[in-house]
């Protein structure tokens, strides 16, 4: 038996913690998400489109995407059928987009398979699995609920261990429902192992015009609306997004400029405080600075501050680096989900 590892609230609330990672910004953060939509309405037009913006690190309609290599399972597809649709999208495809049109099932070979492409290409942002059905187990006598869950959460593993999203594309129930999350086939086990979910829903059958309705435990809910472009074969936001930003934060802004300025720095929150309160005259408790520290560790991680804790045997080290400002993190993302 293991033992079983826990985290006190205080040692929780004073643990600086890597910051999520968006490979597309506001839309798709790591983890297993979830595209769904009617037969023939276009979902793989949409999901080739996202792995071409990741690939060249493009923005997908006004959210900027993380360069990457990507994994794009095409498993009711033939090569001349996804050669046929880049020659529509595009006349640049990256060699940093990777297709396969076989694969192995899940419990069957595909962790593997997925485990090793990834050791392979370890800058690896986005995988998507065209269809999830393709991939699925069948036991007939088994729970539904618990097939659902069982699978989505082997995949959901490696997602997180990586640091990577992966994208599954599926099906809607042919049942009407006033809310089209409520219309992916399956379980709720699907949308219970999930971190987001997508649905792609046309206004009325056969229209250019449709809805992406989008949730998750990351992200905010958004109905985007979109018009498929048949000259280019690409949804196009047919609206601005408009994002209700919180304004900044003072605390957060004079704390950065702080830490910018000690960094690098290693040693205790005490000594931390000591410099605070020589440099700005404030004082402020060593708990209450990692605890703020903690709060703000997300937030600084993009500001180019990094924070990480190691322990002796005598004290909680605190080691704060400041990276110059490129444009990009600088971060891989595949240190993103340890453990806390």
């Amino acid at each position: 038996m293991k033992t079983l590892f826990t985290i006190d609230a205080e040692a929780l609330m004073s643990t600086p913690l890597p910051s999520l990672r968006f490979v597309v910004d506001k839309l798709l953060p790591q983890g297993l998400h979830i595209l769904a939509g009617a037969p023939k309405i276009g979902k793989s037009w949409l999901a080739l489109h996202i792995c071409l913006c990741v690939a060249r690190g493009d923005p997908l309609w006004e959210f900027p995407s993380t360069k990457g290599t990507v994994l794009y399972l095409c498993l009711e597809d033939s090569y001349a059928r996804i050669q046929q649709r880049l020659f529509e999208l595009t006349d640049d495809a990256p060699s940093t987009l990777h297709f396969a049109n076989l694969a192995d099932g899940i419990g069957s070979g595909l962790e593997e398979q997925l485990k090793q492409f990834l050791a392979q290409h370890p800058d690896t942002k986005l995988v998507v699995i065209d269809t999830l059905q393709k991939v699925r187990r069948t036991t007939p006598d088994a729970n539904p609920y618990a097939n659902d869950y069982r699978d989505l959460s082997v995949l959901k593993h490696i997602a997180d261990e990586h640091g990577i999203a992966i994208l599954l594309i599926h099906h809607l129930r042919k049942m009407i429902d006033d809310d089209p999350l409520n219309m992916i086939s399956g379980t709720t086990g699907l949308s219970g192992a999930t971190d987001s979910s997508f649905v792609l829903k046309p206004d009325r059958r056969g229209s250019e015009l449709a809805t992406l309705y989008c949730t998750g435990r990351d992200i905010e809910y958004r109905e985007l609306p979109l018009r498929f472009q048949k000259e280019t074969h690409t949804w196009e936001l047919t609206a601005p997004v408009i994002d209700d930003a919180p304004p900044a934060d003072p605390a957060l802004n004079s704390l950065s400029v702080f830490l910018s300025g000690v960094s690098p720095f290693d040693g205790t929150a005490t000594e931390l405080s000591e410099l605070l309160e020589q440099h700005t005259g404030e004082k402020i408790l060593p708990s209450v600075l990692s605890k703020r520290l903690a709060r703000y560790a997300s937030e600084l991680d993009k500001a180019g501050i990094q924070i990480t804790t190691s322990r002796t045997r005598d004290a909680r080290m605190l080691h704060i680096s400041a990276r110059p400002s490129d444009g990009n993190d600088g971060n891989d993302g595949k240190n993103d989900t340890a453990s806390v």
